[in-house]
């Protein structure tokens, strides 16, 4: 029998996890982009050997959409973009986090409220990017191409940079831009059947 449990994170709670999220980034600094999404793809791989909660695997598959984005050559994020994805990374890629994924089912839960964190900061990004992995999906069965083989098809382009462009605008209205709150749009379930996903958790 399921059992529902509902916390909230105090500001306490969140400056917390904050902290820990920003000397990560201070300890990865030094680390490449591919280190980085080497060890958050680590972390994923380890996770996959173990039960983890179904609350727990559902951030982990959301943690596989920004692995997945950031290696997607049909994708290519300009460079800002990029490594704001590779920011909500780098504390996948710090050994200390605050519990250690060692520690029997416990130990992926402080990374997947980090993953949560991450998320809510790079809704836009993963939207876009779905929105982005369905359109190849339908296009390249229509033409009779593999989607994975498609790499940076020009026929991608123009739906690519219509999806960038509105993943900026949708961002700056958020934070700030005088066209109210985005809380409105629709947000994708992060499972997409058409994201190349380096693995599914469960």
């Amino acid at each position: 029998m399921p059992l529902s449990i509902s916390f909230e994170l105090s500001d306490r709670d969140l400056e917390h996890f904050t902290k820990a999220l920003e000397a990560a980034r201070a300890t990865a600094a030094h680390k490449s982009a591919d280190e980085i999404i080497a060890a958050a793809s680590t972390l994923l791989i380890e996770a996959n050997k173990v039960q983890v909660p179904d609350f727990i695997a559902e951030r982990l598959e959301r943690l596989d959409a920004l692995i997945a984005m950031s290696r997607d050559d049909g994708w290519h994020l300009p460079e800002e973009d990029k490594q704001r994805v590779l920011s909500a990374l780098v504390y996948f890629a710090d050994p200390s986090d605050v519990i250690p994924d060692s520690v029997p089912v416990l130990g992926y839960f402080d990374d997947a409220i980090a993953i949560e964190m991450c998320v809510k900061e790079l809704k836009f990004e993963i939207e876009a990017y779905d929105e982005f992995c369905e359109y190849r999906q339908g296009e390249a069965v229509r033409r009779g191409l593999d989607p994975a083989a498609v790499g940076r098809a020009d026929w991608l382009e123009a739906r690519r940079d219509e999806l960038v462009d509105r993943m900026h605008r949708r961002r700056n209205r958020e934070t700030g831009g005088g066209y109210g709150d985005s809380s409105g749009y629709a947000r994708k379930s992060y499972t997409s059947a058409y994201r190349p996903g380096l693995m599914r958790v469960r």
